[in-house]
This record gives structure tokens, sequence and C-alpha cells, in this order.
């Protein structure tokens, strides 16, 4: 089960730089995440809208707009 969750929408440049540091995180500590787009999804559209990349860690919002490495960390080994 991923414990990150990523929500964006594609063309996002901040989105692709959150994933990046998601993904070497989540490789560094042998953990998963999941992505999902907030486009054509109007419940998450009203929620994320204007906070995309929004980061969840273990179903709890974590970060938006940009990712902490050093607080991703700490929140996956806490």
């Amino acid at each position: 089960m991923a414990r990150v969750t990523l929500y964006g929408r594609p063309g996002c440049h901040l989105c692709d730089d959150a994933r990046t540091v998601i993904q070497r995180v989540c490789a560094d500590l042998g953990e998963q995440y999941e992505e999902f787009s907030i486009e054509g999804d109007a419940d998450l559209m009203h929620t994320y809208g204007e906070l995309i990349p929004v980061t969840l860690v273990d179903g709890k919002q974590h970060d938006y707009w940009r990712v902490s490495e050093s607080r991703l960390r700490t929140a996956l080994t806490a």
C-alpha cells in the first residue's frame, strides 16, 4: 500500500518537480507512492485546484506547491 499520494495535473512543472523528489525519497526508503490527476474530477479540482501539487502522507495532507525532501523523509521515518 502506498504511503505517499501525489495529486497534480499533466503539464504542471511543479508537479514534475514534486514527482522527482517523491520518487527519490520513496526509492531510498523502500516506500511506494501513487499519483492522481485532478483533471476531470470536479471534487478534486475543488479541493486541490489552486494548491497542486499536493502531497499526502498516510492519507493526510503533507505539502502543497513544493515538496520538501527533508520533511518528507522525516514523515516517512517517524
